[in-house]
């Protein structure tokens, strides 16, 4: 069994094997959660210098919504895949996605970068499209699928449903505390 760090280098390198050591591995959710907590971080940290103040309040929210994002997207991806588009031989359960979901985002630790003017933008849409990449390795080998124009499909559909659920969430949460904790 690889360690956490071979792991995620593996999963940077989109080594399929890996994916498939994550995904059999009940144990690794914690490691999962470590990747999508340092993804958030960075992507928080790398915001402070273009945010002032408001920075603390949206470090505090991206970290939260990371960690919802991270549930309620292992969930939409695990209905896509094997309830609206399953494969023939899909067979997978939501604690599944949510390893391999939280792995992939570990390119978006390069969101720390983004403090570095002009350069750190592009660091971070790297990482990102880095991150993207990992996310249709994990479905596919989630999925157990052998095309990954099908992986690539079920992303995209997940994507528009995790828009509208994030939406909703957020106008949930910014309702109820308009007003509450400014900073000025």
């Amino acid at each position: 069994m690889a360690s956490f760090q071979q792991r995620v280098a593996g999963v940077l390198q989109l080594q399929p094997a890996t994916f498939e050591e994550i995904e059999h591995d009940t144990s690794a959710i914690s490691q999962a959660a470590i990747v999508v907590g340092a993804a958030a971080i960075a992507r928080g940290l790398g915001l402070f210098p273009y945010l002032g103040l408001w920075a603390v309040r949206f470090f505090f929210t991206t970290i939260v919504f990371a960690f919802i994002g991270w549930v309620i997207g292992s969930a939409v991806l695990w209905a896509v895949g094997t309830k609206v588009m399953p494969g023939k031989n899909t067979q997978a359960d939501i604690q599944e996605m949510m390893r391999l979901t939280g792995f992939a985002q570990a390119p978006m630790i390069l969101s720390i970068f983004r403090i570095i003017p002009f350069l750190g933008w592009l660091i971070t849409i790297v990482g990102s499209i880095w991150s993207l990449v990992c996310l249709v390795v994990a479905v596919r080998q989630g999925l157990d699928y052998d095309d990954t124009v099908k992986a690539i499909i079920v992303c995209v559909i997940a994507w528009v449903a995790m828009i509208v659920v994030m939406l909703f969430v957020g106008l949930i949460v910014g309702g109820a505390t308009m007003g509450y904790g400014r900073f000025y």
